[in-house]
């Protein structure tokens, strides 16, 4: 018998591709109808994962296959944890991305590229047809911020919408 000197490396460099794959698509996959729920909240600039105790509102949105949400402006005040109630009435997948312009702008060209790519974020939520879904969000900055659905092509065909958020009223002195 021959022995090949390189089959060890091979197998070896075979074993890391397939467990950095696995565990790349398992860092990516969605929780689905639901925002992923984070050890560590990390602050962004339109907000911080919520807590279900936290909710102050909840807001319905209704998402459909001609590209739209339903409703598309939403008007919030800083500081109030909102639960976004998102029902799927179409026969298509959608999902719910929170940002700002630049942020989802960003995602949906990487989605372009990437467009199997799945993910898991506490301002993401992808529904299933004819399901619901939600999403808690603490809105603690001020501004107008976005979502959009980043589904192939759906965001480019007017799926977006828009949350504004009201300064907190400034304590009197």
């Amino acid at each position: 018998m021959h022995e090949h000197p390189f089959l060890p490396l091979v197998a070896g460099l075979a074993l890391a591709a397939v467990t950095t794959l696995a565990t790349a698509h398992e860092s990516h996959a969605p929780k689905t109808g639901t925002a992923a729920a984070s050890l560590a909240p990390e602050q962004k600039a339109w907000g911080i994962a919520g807590k279900a105790s936290a909710v102050k509102r909840t807001i319905d949105i209704a998402m459909a296959d001609d590209m739209t949400f339903t409703p598309s402006v939403l008007e919030v005040r800083e500081g109030d944890t909102i639960r976004l109630r998102l029902k799927n009435r179409g026969k298509d997948l959608h999902e719910l991305v929170l940002g700002t312009t630049a942020v989802i702008e960003d995602h949906a060209a990487m989605m372009k590229k990437h467009p199997g790519m799945e993910h898991d974020e506490p301002w993401m939520a992808h529904v299933q047809p004819g399901k619901t879904g939600e999403l808690i969000w603490t809105f603690n900055r001020a501004g107008d911020f976005d979502f959009a659905c980043l589904v192939k092509d759906h965001y480019e065909l007017g799926m977006a919408g828009r949350v504004r958020v009201r300064a907190a009223a400034a304590p009197a002195r």
